[in-house]
């Protein structure tokens, strides 16, 4: 069982948004505990919420979202309402043409529901690597919103490291945490590894602690649609008795021109347990 902060992160959306599926009806948590009030979401439950997500983008009212999930909407006929949004989004402009990949992130984890590839999954041990790197705010962990940020962040990285004559020795490291002020928005950290002393200022040296274990996949392809490996991340740890106690690390492996080349391998901090 995920709590409800564990849940919005493997499902991309904010803690806000799922308290309001749930006093709407729409998304009900598994669990509420009698005592504290605090909601608990299954792991299956991320099925429900890809199509919630889904209908939503297609431009339908949380009304309509409910009558067709009443109906037990099929695969087929949902893929089919994705193509024709689909098919709309690509004749739009390229705002609209970043959310088809949102969209089409979560039909493959619609349509890969029921599989468990486990051996896509390894735990293991992160050291200590020392990175330098910039940090802004983005209003939510939803793609959308972490895109625009991370890329001015990482461009003004570079300049940063070019002028002060740093040089980059491995691949880039972005991580996140929730922002100090709350309401679901984020810090972003846009980092690299480099050579050189610890150090504040223009651009900010530090040692990213050792992760003791660590859930780990390779994304193929732009980060914009990385939604599916995330959740087959949080279907592993939920079926392997773990749970998470951060966000995921994302370490750039290669980063050609074509987005659609990169590999990205993503580290989940884990921990067992103990409830399980």
């Amino acid at each position: 069982m995920f709590t409800i902060g564990d849940f919005a992160r493997h499902g991309r959306v904010s803690v806000r948004m799922l308290r309001h599926y749930d006093a709407t009806g729409l998304l009900r948590p598994a669990q509420v505990d009698p005592a504290t009030g605090y909601r608990h979401y299954a792991a299956a439950q991320l099925a429900r919420l890809n199509r919630i997500i889904a209908l939503k983008d297609l431009g339908l009212t949380l009304q309509q979202v409910q009558q067709t999930l009443d109906e037990q909407l099929g695969t087929d006929e949902l893929r089919a309402m994705l193509r024709l949004r689909q098919a709309e989004l690509e004749a739009a402009m390229s705002q609209a043409a970043a959310r088809l990949v949102q969209v089409e992130a979560r039909l493959r984890a619609i349509e890969s529901e029921g599989q468990m590839p486990t051996d896509d999954v390894v735990l293991k041990t992160v050291p200590t690597v020392r990175v330098a790197e910039l940090t802004a705010t983005a209003d939510s962990f939803e793609p959308g919103a972490i895109s625009p940020v991370i890329g001015p962040l990482y461009e003004e990285l570079f300049r940063r490291l070019a002028a002060a004559g740093i040089p980059v020795t491995g691949p880039g490291i972005a991580r996140y945490e929730d922002a100090p002020e709350g309401g679901g928005r984020i810090l972003v950290h846009a980092g690299i590894q480099v050579a050189a002393p610890l150090q504040q200022g223009e651009v900010r040296v530090l040692d990213l602690p050792p992760l003791e274990q660590a859930a780990t996949i390779v994304h193929r392809g732009s980060m914009d649609a990385v939604l599916h490996t995330g959740q087959t991340l949080a279907r592993w740890i939920d079926a392997n008795a773990y749970r998470s106690t951060g966000y995921p690390r994302e370490v750039n492996l290669e980063c050609p021109e074509d987005r659609a080349d990169w590999v990205t391998e993503l580290q989940l901090p884990v921990t067992a347990d103990p409830g399980r």
